[in-house]
């Protein structure tokens, strides 16, 4: 194993920016690349042409190039087994491999885990059969939750107000496959009502290091209406997510999620993020991730203290035990600016004019390339501004600012990220 401390980041998005961006300001990391990185990875490292999906391609260049770790920031190369293709070419790597990513992968074995280790979250069945899943939906009163089991895109969940609905999202799953084969099986849940947390612990498989609590905001307008999108903004710490509340989590489900995990054979090396209802029986777990949340990381990675170096290895080597951690106690915020159109059809190419430098502040690209004329969007979630300080007041307080300095034709963003804390729309 090689332990030069360079680094090799998989994928082009907001959350794989951020990464690189905490790690470059470690003096002990001398180089980061990207695969395949967009317009603000080139800033803090080197952008790769090879595609987040190219799992060959990041396998030849990293046992040939040899990094001290690779990231694996996107779910879908996790789901595929690039973690484990990295192990076996001895390549250090942190995320787990193919088994573990069933997590998110697969919502039927998420779900099996959860009751066979009888951890709190909602009453569901798992149905390969139409006419079986519109009996079992006759049990649960609405609304209710039909999801695709397989990967999505982040869309394959849809909530049903009455059971005409649910009927017609079962059937245009498992029939239309509008989701393609992530629809061949479909999960029917009751519908959990609260607020929703999302929590992210870095583990070794068998102890873990919890980061703050976050809360995302899905839906692309304010007031959380509209369609549902990949994150409109977030921040962190919850004021829900109280050190009661995280211990309870911590013993109730994140103990026995791994312990249910070791028990299949599985040694999970990477972040468990665990998407939280907060009902009024306590948290339950809606639906597991198998790898940083985006927008969540931009938010969290400002709160770290500590060198994400120390943390990710430590993680991807199986031992956790002697690390200690160090949180900021200030807070975060993060504003997604997003393309015309995002998220039904949205239209990219756009020029993009950015503000100069601001005070604890970062403008994450998510969706962006180099043009002949300079940045230009080129994905649906174009960029992520975000801010920190003492306290989230603070750290809304210069996101906006930052989104301020933003331009480009039909940009779009939420002015209520945070309401649920702070309880204002910014003018």
């Amino acid at each position: 194993m090689v332990d030069s401390c360079t680094v090799l980041i998989v994928g082009g998005g907001g959350r794989e920016h951020a990464l690189g961006w905490k790690f470059a300001q470690d003096p002990r990391v001398q180089k980061v690349w990207f695969a395949p990185g967009n317009a603000g990875t080139s800033r803090v490292g080197t952008n790769l042409p090879i595609a987040a999906s190219d799992l060959e391609g990041i396998v030849c260049w990293a046992a040939r190039e040899k990094p001290g770790l690779v990231v694996v920031g996107p779910e879908a190369p996790l789901c595929a087994g690039l973690a484990d293709r990295l192990r076996q070419a001895g390549v250090r790597v942190f995320g787990p491999g193919a088994k573990g990513a069933q997590l998110e992968g697969s919502k039927s074995f998420c779900k099996e885990l959860l009751v066979a280790q009888k951890i709190p979250t909602a009453r569901a069945g798992s149905f390969t059969e139409v006419s079986q899943a519109l009996k079992f939906l006759e049990s649960l009163s609405c609304p209710v939750v039909v999801k695709a089991d397989g990967l999505a895109a982040g869309k394959g969940v849809m909530i049903a107000e009455s059971h005409a609905e649910a009927k017609k999202a079962i059937e245009e799953m498992m029939e239309g496959r509008i989701f393609g084969e992530a629809g061949a099986r479909v999960l029917v849940e009751e519908f959990l009502e609260g607020e929703e947390l999302s929590l992210h612990a870095v583990t070794d498989g068998t102890r873990w290091v919890l980061l703050p609590s976050a809360q995302d905001h899905k839906r692309v307008g304010e007031g959380d209406t509209g369609l549902n999108t990949g994150g409109m903004g977030a921040y962190a710490p919850a004021p829900r997510g109280t050190a009661k509340l995280l211990q309870e989590v911590e013993e109730t489900i994140l103990r026995p999620t791994l312990e249910g995990l070791r028990a299949k054979g599985i040694e999970y090396r990477g972040v468990l993020y665990a998407g939280l209802m907060l009902t009024k029986e306590g948290p339950k777990v809606l639906e597991y991730n198998c790898r940083f949340g985006d927008p969540e990381t931009e938010v969290l990675l400002p709160l770290l203290d500590s060198p994400l170096w120390d943390l990710l290895v430590s993680a991807a080597d199986g031992d956790l035990s002697k690390l200690s951690i160090q949180m900021g106690k200030g807070a975060a915020m993060t504003v997604v600016l997003a393309a015309p159109g995002y998220p039904a059809e949205p239209t990219f190419g756009q020029r993009i004019e950015l503000g100069g430098e601001m005070k604890d502040t970062a403008i994450f690209h998510a969706g962006t390339k180099e043009g002949k004329g300079g940045v230009e969007v080129s994905g649906g979630r174009v960029l992520a501004a975000t801010g920190w300080g003492a306290d989230l007041a603070t750290a809304r307080e210069r996101a906006y600012a930052a989104v301020g300095q933003i331009r480009f034709s039909g940009q779009h963003f939420r002015r209520d990220i945070g309401h649920r804390a702070l309880g204002k729309v910014v003018s």
